[in-house]
């Protein structure tokens, strides 16, 4: 019969190694104002910080995070992309941010909160969720 081999799955929630490498990336430049992108998609967390203008300083996600599968939809697994961005947020000197939010993902108000906790002031909040007009064609009616 032979021995019975039982394979533990990694994977469990964050992995720290990726974080660790991501915060040891020292990016050069100096900000004080910036804007907070967040896309909560059914699949995934992705957030984002950019300067006025919108050139990127600091972008991560929950899947960059060490997050897979099912978890990385997860409102934990969101708070913990926007811990990761408003460390790096202080690191380069952000004192306040505006958010922009796209998306009807669970992770919406999550990333959000972790961020402020970090000590960084919140402008102001706009909702930027693209709807569509009239949408693609619904599919067919089912003949039963």
């Amino acid at each position: 019969m032979g021995k019975k081999r039982i394979i533990k799955k990694k994977g469990n929630g964050m992995d720290t190694g990726r974080k660790d490498r991501a915060m040891a990336k020292a990016t050069k430049r100096h900000l004080e104002k910036g804007v907070l992108h967040i896309e909560a998609t059914f699949n995934n967390t992705k957030a984002s910080i950019t300067d006025e203008n919108g050139n990127a300083i600091v972008s991560s996600s929950a899947g960059a995070l060490g997050f897979s599968g099912a978890r990385k939809s997860t409102p934990y697994a969101a708070a913990k992309v926007g811990e990761f961005l408003g460390e790096k947020g202080t690191m380069i000197g952000l004192k306040e941010a505006s958010v922009i939010i796209r998306g009807v993902g669970a992770g919406r108000q999550s990333v959000l909160r972790a961020f402020s906790t970090k000590g960084i002031a919140i402008r102001s909040i706009k909702d930027a969720t693209p709807v569509p007009h009239n949408g693609p064609r619904p599919p067919r009616p089912r003949r039963v």
